[in-house]
């Protein structure tokens, strides 16, 4: 989200925040019913603005809020494909973000086993939202996640059993 905002001349601090909550209530809430409206109330009542409300609540397709800004259109593009790059990454025998390329995520996204309970077509249609080619989306991402791949625990470190160095 960060790396899209800085693209756009948008507010990184913005949209990495709405990146980061967007789900914070899923594990408590994983119904329909309940996400991601019970973090929408929770974020309400914590005095969070309706822009960010707003955007956590587009990323879900079931809620029929429209997604409209770069800030929900964006989300909604990367919340899916984030998660399938994670899981890319965690099957290369590094278990690193640097292992992976948007060919290989293109070709894994065919295989239905793999990483079944991702929506692809969510993906697909994030892409075509941010008006992108997929392949260029994906690239993207990836390029964005392996900036951070220290902090997601993805640089391969938790592979070779070398604990992270404090700062």
């Amino acid at each position: 989200m960060r790396a899209y905002a800085r693209k756009a001349g948008a507010d990184e601090e913005l949209w990495g925040m709405v990146g980061l909550l967007h789900d914070f209530d899923y594990e408590k809430y994983p119904t329909a019913e309940e996400h991601p409206y019970k973090g929408s109330e929770i974020l309400n009542d914590r005095g969070y603005s309706e822009e960010v409300r707003r955007a956590i609540l587009s990323h879900a397709q079931y809620t029929g809020v429209a997604r409209v800004s770069a800030m929900e259109k964006t989300l909604f593009a990367c919340d899916e494909l984030a998660g399938f790059i994670t899981a890319c990454a965690l099957v290369k025998p590094g278990k690193s973000l640097a292992e992976v390329e948007a060919p290989s995520v293109r070709k894994k996204m065919k295989d239905k086993a793999f990483a079944r309970s991702v929506h692809r077509e969510d993906i697909v249609e994030g892409a075509a939202d941010l008006g992108i080619d997929l392949e260029e989306h994906i690239a993207f991402c990836i390029a964005a996640m392996k900036g951070i791949a220290r902090d997601l625990g993805l640089d391969g470190s938790a592979a070779h059993g070398s604990a992270p160095k404090s700062a």
